[in-house]
């Protein structure tokens, strides 16, 4: 590990990848297993930086590409880096831009789960979508979702971007593909990821020592391969050996559109490849069973836009399941979310009071709904934690799941 960046195992579920451990970075430590926020444009939208803090975040993930796009990675890097910028003080990770190539290249947007038996083809492109995004063995070219204008990104393009926006976490650039391509298209773009890895990791050494008055900067390598098992140890393999000038990947991204069904076989295939030293991030997971899964089989961090993205809807979690506080039922209930919660919401506000917000379609409505259930999911994946370091993950799991999915 380099100066500035560790990674160190504490305590293990027997017979099980899962794992508890510290990483280390030049902004703060972060426990893990560990859930981290997505503020995609250095923000966490509609709540304060402060409110991530209070709520039990210990990182936050911002992404590359709508950075480099809005404000400008250039701006970010004058201003300090995206922590100092955003005013969160804390680590940061920002992802590199590989899942733009799918969701502005297929036309998929944010869904990563799909069924891959609806239909193959080597050319997927989602229905009435136009294709924002064209790969070739160099990178990608994207027409910006904002104005139209084309933009390149190639393996050291996303370096630059990334090193300027300055994450104490970055992720290779890499091709994301979804279910629905052929195996012949996904052996083609993990080979293609296999060498773009390759670039990333000569770039990053070189930035690195041309920016040595900046904090150091842990890249993590990108596995993909879809739902299969071979493609998906292939990976594994190539990158968790994999080294350029002795330089090789501080930790791992678990990435590409999955199969629910498969989720923790997947996670499996991986991590009994991987080196047990490095830290394995699961890319856009954050629903209350997967995390289950994912913990069960050896991620360490996890990120997901869902639980900001459902609050704005009015979608709250409960120990009971989701509920929709914007229904009928819940005008008239003066108490909290959920009564035992002790997140700023449920300390000082009704159902009936964010039932209202939302009706009447106010602004604070997002806040609030937001600050719970970042809070909720935050502390689901902290609670895993501590049972794994008791002994009781398992019995922890049968209680949480069976009431939250029992009805």
């Amino acid at each position: 590990m380099s100066a500035g960046f560790s990674f160190q195992v504490d305590s293990k579920i027997q017979d099980r990848l899962g794992r508890t451990g510290e990483i280390q970075t030049p902004h703060g430590v972060i426990q893990t297993p560990a859930f981290i926020p997505v503020g995609t444009k250095a923000t966490l939208k509609s709540v304060l930086a402060e409110s991530i803090k209070d709520f039990g975040a210990q990182a936050v993930l911002a992404n590359a590409y709508h950075l480099y796009l809005q404000p400008g990675s250039d701006v970010i890097d004058e201003a300090g880096g995206v922590a100092k910028f955003m005013n969160w003080d804390g680590p940061t990770f920002t992802d590199s831009g590989g899942f733009q190539v799918l969701s502005l290249g297929v036309g998929f947007k944010k869904v990563i789960a799909m069924d891959e038996k609806t239909f193959q083809a080597d050319d997927v492109i989602a229905d009435k979508k136009e294709r924002l995004a064209h790969v070739d063995d160099d990178g990608v070219t994207f027409k910006s979702h904002l104005d139209g204008s084309l933009h390149r990104f190639t393996p050291e393009v996303s370096m630059q971007v990334q090193h300027q926006i300055g994450a104490d976490i970055i992720f290779a650039f890499d091709e994301c593909t979804t279910l629905h391509n052929t195996r012949k298209y996904q052996e083609k773009a993990l080979e293609r990821t296999r060498l773009w890895a390759k670039r990333c990791l000569s770039e990053h050494d070189r930035l690195t020592k041309e920016r040595s008055n900046k904090p150091y900067q842990a890249l993590f390598g990108v596995l993909q391969g879809a739902q299969y098992e071979d493609l998906r140890r292939k990976a594994a393999q190539d990158l968790g050996s994999m080294s350029e000038d002795g330089v090789s990947f501080d930790g791992f991204g678990i990435g590409g559109a999955l199969d629910k069904q498969t989720l923790g076989e997947i996670l499996r295939w991986v991590n009994e490849e991987l080196p047990e030293n490095k830290p394995r991030h699961f890319l856009g997971i954050g629903e209350p069973d997967d995390l289950f899964v994912g913990v069960e089989n050896g991620a360490d961090t996890f990120d997901c836009v869902a639980p900001s993205r459902q609050a704005r809807t009015g979608s709250v979690f409960t120990k009971d399941g989701r509920l929709n506080i914007s229904n009928a039922p819940h005008k008239r209930e003066f108490k909290p979310i959920e009564d035992d919660c002790t997140c700023y919401t449920c300390q000082n506000y009704t159902r009936a009071y964010i039932c209202h917000l939302f009706r009447s379609k106010e602004m604070l409505a997002s806040t609030l709904a937001t600050i719970h259930n970042q809070h909720f999911i935050v502390g689901l994946v902290d609670q895993m934690r501590k049972r794994i370091k008791t002994g009781e993950f398992f019995e922890y799991k049968k209680e949480f799941m069976g009431r939250y999915y029992g009805k």
